[in-house]
């Protein structure tokens, strides 16, 4: 099981524009990607500016069809100008929990 976790910082005043654009992408996740197990959008409380996915994928394949999805070069051509810096993308493997 893979993890991602995706940091983005988007410029003030940019923050509805970023979340119409990734809604688009939610939506896709969620009715075309069945390899896609958990992708969902956080936005910090003490700084509404700073936005986080949380996304689960079975393996490397799920996760790269998700990364190498037409849709997802639409979401970053149309969020690109809209953020504050490079996003921060970490994967991790599971070791072990309770789900």
């Amino acid at each position: 099981m893979l993890t991602v976790v995706a940091k983005l910082k988007v410029q003030p005043g940019k923050e509805a524009e970023f979340e119409r654009a990734c809604r688009v992408m939610i939506e896709h996740v969620k009715t075309a990607e069945a390899t896609t197990l958990t992708y969902v959008l956080h936005r910090a409380r003490k700084d509404p500016t700073t936005f986080l996915f949380y996304e689960r994928y079975p393996d490397r394949a799920g996760l790269d069809a998700h990364a190498q999805s037409p849709q997802m070069a639409t979401l970053f051509s149309a969020i690109g100008p809209l953020l504050d810096g490079p996003p921060v993308i970490e994967t991790y493997e599971e070791i072990d929990g309770k789900r």
